[in-house]
């Protein structure tokens, strides 16, 4: 009897000392990682989980849109927290390669069936009376042309009628289409490439919300298609998930990437990034920059110091071209003044113009400010983001 109790005493015994050391030994796995300090994979790169959470929604954004502080140092001082992210074995996909330049006829439908029904009226009168000037008139400040621009350009319309001796509403047509492309014409329109050593640099500014980041990606896929070595630098270091967005376009287009901390120094961010092409002997920069808005003069001039600081290092900036929402109609007439009263335009890019209804912005912004459209996106591949044609543009307004 005593040797049954002893047995029993010892069985109970080592079942205690073998519970016991389980939950220890599950307590210790649980603090090893604590899942506030979980990490998670995120393109071949380890990042908090929260940020691959954000990462995601980032790339479902591109996927569905195939679509500052100043540096207190000199150029050159350490830039902390600057990132270069080279691509392995990225490719423009093979169906965009292929893909059919859009023509300005099928994109722009919106837009000339807004002037369609003013034009038709204008064309079936027999003379060109006072109602026929004032019905025009009306049609183009709806168009977006601009009160001073319509008024200028009727001013011209009225002269030519006079002088060719211009009867009906169909010859007073032929006229303004002749005129409007008249003063699109006479603009140089190419992307300039730096004639001296080091990597030519194309500056992006505008405001939030207007397809800069989109409009640098696939202006990256067309330049590597072209056969040259893209970088991009992620300079709109304010934006959540601009970085990201820009990664992914680069990975896409087969162009590196080189980015700073969220909330860290853009102008750092650039100069770093062409110093990086320039080491590496990559071709152009394509440089994003913060949506500063146009009516802030103080960070207007934090913008002007952007651009001093691109120019400073090995490179050349060529190109600083602004990005309008063409949706937007004047007001990116108001935008337009602004950033190139503060960086020097050299150009502008009218993003989604295939949805606008208002297409005469193009005149106003070359009748007011003399800075040439050079890119018109018509749709959200990147392949629909192409050189802006004055003849092609005036005549899908009209047929």
């Amino acid at each position: 009897m005593p040797e049954i109790l002893i047995i029993v005493a010892v069985v109970v015994l080592l079942g205690l000392i073998i519970g016991f050391g389980f939950i220890a030994s599950r307590n210790r796995r649980g603090s090893i990682e604590p899942p506030s300090k979980r990490r998670a994979l995120v393109d071949e790169r380890v990042v908090p989980a929260e940020e691959a959470a954000h990462a995601a929604l980032v790339e479902a954004e591109v996927a569905a849109d195939l679509e500052t502080t100043i540096p207190t140092e000199e150029p050159g001082a350490e830039v902390v927290g600057v990132e270069t992210i080279t691509p392995e074995g990225s490719e423009v996909d093979e169906a965009e390669v292929s893909a059919e330049r859009p023509r300005f006829r099928d994109r722009l439908g919106k837009a000339r069936a807004a002037l369609s029904g003013a034009m038709g009226s204008i064309a079936g009168r027999s003379k060109i009376d006072a109602e026929t000037w004032d019905e025009l008139e009306e049609a183009l400040i709806l168009a977006d042309v601009g009160v001073a621009s319509t008024q200028d350009l009727l001013d011209h319309l009225r002269a030519r009628v006079k002088a060719d001796g211009l009867s009906n509403g169909e010859e007073l047509l032929g006229a303004l289409k002749s005129e409007m492309t008249d003063r699109l014409s006479g603009f140089d329109r190419e992307l300039t490439q730096s004639s001296e050593s080091g990597p030519t640099v194309w500056l992006f500014v505008g405001v939030n919300g207007v397809g800069k980041t989109t409009t640098i990606g696939k202006l990256g896929v067309r330049e590597v298609r072209e056969g040259r070595t893209v970088l991009m630098a992620a300079g709109d270091t304010f934006r959540a998930a601009a970085a990201e967005q820009l990664g992914m376009w680069a990975d896409r287009a087969g162009a590196e990437l080189v980015r700073g901390s969220e909330g860290g120094d853009p102008s750092a961010v650039i100069f770093d990034g062409v110093e990086a092409a320039n080491a590496r002997n990559i071709d152009l920069v394509l440089a994003d920059t913060a949506g500063r808005l146009h009516n802030k003069v103080n960070l207007m001039e934090e913008l002007s110091k952007v651009r001093r600081v691109a120019d400073k290092g090995a490179g050349t900036v060529t190109e600083v071209l602004l990005v309008i929402d063409a949706t937007t109609g004047q007001n990116g007439l108001v935008q337009a003044k602004q950033f190139t009263e503060a960086v020097e335009l050299t150009g502008v890019v009218l993003t989604k113009l295939d949805g606008s209804a208002k297409g005469g912005i193009v005149i106003a912004i070359h009748d007011q400010l003399g800075i040439p459209v050079k890119l018109v996106g018509l749709g959200e591949g990147a392949e629909d983001l192409v050189p802006f044609d004055a003849a092609e543009f005036v005549e899908a307004l009209f047929a």
